[in-house]
């Protein structure tokens, strides 16, 4: 069974009845793992629950009892203590020392990690460093590949971690920080006022990214084109000796191919995310497409903004500015034309014109070539003027388009009738056909399967009968594919009018 449909038992403690008794457990565990105490006694788990308010009243038979069930969730592995026992009934007691199991180790690793996330929304980063820090890496890796690997293989694991490690933070840090940008709260949040506070901090935070970016994608792109799996094969190997140095009491000589696979899959999906494939853009080029679609999206929700606080601004002091203009003219002559500057032509007429001039935003209206248009009357009795005209005859191209569909219907049924024998078409016998024929013969067939006596009459006048043979397969052959199918008998029987 795959590994990845497999029930996971030991997660069981989060979503338990009692998962505050689980939960403190276990986190006691972990943080004792971490300095490097593996095996505790149930009487300092009690100690450290008593020393919690919340569990002062907990019971030790209450600890043994979910002690035992987190060893069936396979949470904790218990070993016997006798090294204390001072007396037979102690000895005969069995008193368990516990030791949590990896995979609960990983388990309160990773609710740590995520506790420390803020709310639910994204963190992540766009770091500039981390991209120089790749080059590096990958440089001091192409540098060692030149020639034979004299490192030693603990080197060799040292330059893979660190490749690896930069790669890592790059992929998990940006991908999340696009989701945080993204992200529909982010999203309303740019939309009010208060972004307006935050917008160049935004904004020269991602053209930084992008300046450091394109300075030093090119030179990694280069470096991992060169970088192939065959080059990268020595290396390999080196890491798959360092695992074998690493003492282990299982059998580790069935992985050694499981290793170098996984090594390789580690490569090609860091060429892919960088170069991508001949059929998908690389990851990297969609990281600067985002981060620039970013910068124009906060562009524009400023101009939006803008034009709202332009909208709702009030335009009092203007208005007394202006009339203090008008009080220091000295003639009405001048007041007319300084109103004719600040506000324009009084009785222009404005017309609404339907028809598209261009869809040039920066062209000047001088630029653009004049239209006609023609005013109507705005009266119910207007009506258009229109003259009258002759009706023009096509017989002519009627009679002309008749003897030419006649003509090609005639030419048609010569070539069906090249096809028969004594009135009948055998599909079996008929040598290579033109693609025309092959349809024709076929949509004869559809017709007669929806006739009773499987007779059918052609465009041409004729009665056919068809005459299916399903046991008997046969390749009907055409000047554009072979067709596989029944054998079919077509029978002329009589011709029509």
């Amino acid at each position: 069974m795959d590994v990845t449909m497999k029930k996971v038992i030991e997660a069981s403690y989060l979503t338990a009845e009692s998962a505050a008794q689980y939960r403190t457990i276990l986190r006691y565990f972990y943080l004792q793992h971490e300095r490097m105490r593996d095996f505790i006694a149930p009487e300092e788990i009690l100690d450290h629950l008593h020393s919690i308010p919340t569990f002062a009243n907990y019971e030790e038979e209450q600890l043994h009892q979910q002690l035992a069930q987190l060893v069936k969730w396979n949470n904790l592995i218990a070993r016997q203590d006798m090294t204390n026992a001072k007396t037979i009934e102690e000895y005969k007691k069995k008193r368990f020392r516990y030791q949590s199991t990896p995979y609960t180790i990983e388990i309160e690793r990773m609710l740590i990690v995520l506790e420390r996330k803020v709310g639910d929304s994204f963190q992540g980063s766009l770091e500039r460093t981390q991209f120089e820090r790749l080059l590096e890496s990958l440089a001091n890796l192409q540098k060692e590949l030149q020639g034979p690997i004299t490192k030693t293989p603990e080197q060799c694991m040292r330059l893979w971690e660190d490749v690896l490690q930069y790669f890592q933070t790059i992929r998990t840090s940006t991908a999340d920080y696009i989701a945080y940008i993204n992200s529909e709260q982010t999203d309303q949040r740019m939309q009010t006022e208060a972004f307006l506070v935050y917008k160049n901090q935004f904004t020269n935070y991602l053209r930084d990214f992008i300046v450091s970016l394109q300075k030093t994608s090119i030179q990694i792109s280069e470096r991992l084109s060169e970088l192939t799996i065959n080059k990268l094969h020595p290396l390999i190997v080196k890491l798959i000796e360092h695992r074998k140095q690493i003492p282990r009491l299982e059998d580790i000589s069935a992985s050694q191919e499981e290793w170098q696979n996984e090594y390789e899959e580690y490569w090609d999906s860091l060429r892919r995310w960088f170069l991508g494939t001949s059929t998908q853009i690389s990851e990297l080029e969609m990281l600067q497409w985002q981060t620039n679609e970013m910068i124009r999206r906060m562009t524009r929700y400023v101009q939006r903004i803008g034009e709202r606080q332009q909208n709702t601004r009030s335009r009092k002091k203007d208005y007394l500015h202006l009339a203090k203009w008008f009080t220091e003219v000295d003639s009405i002559s001048e007041a007319h034309k300084l109103s004719s500057v600040v506000f324009g032509a009084m009785t222009i007429q404005h017309l609404h014109v339907e028809e598209a001039t261009t869809d040039n935003l920066h062209i000047d209206t001088w630029e653009v070539e004049p239209i006609t248009h023609t005013l109507k009357p705005r009266t119910n009795r207007y009506r258009e003027k229109t003259k009258p005209g002759a009706m023009a005859s096509n017989l002519s191209k009627k009679e002309m388009q008749r003897m030419r569909y006649l003509e090609e219907r005639k030419k048609e049924k010569e070539l069906i009738e090249k096809y028969m024998t004594k009135g009948t078409i055998t599909l079996s016998s008929l040598p290579t056909v033109e693609p025309f024929i092959r349809k024709i013969l076929l949509s004869w067939i559809g017709k007669s399967m929806a006739a009773k006596d499987r007779r059918v009459k052609t465009d041409y006048g004729l009665v056919v009968k068809v005459t299916m043979d399903k046991e008997n397969k046969i390749l009907l052959v055409s000047e554009d594919g072979t067709l596989s199918m029944p054998n079919a008998i077509f029978e002329l029987e009589k011709q029509g009018g």
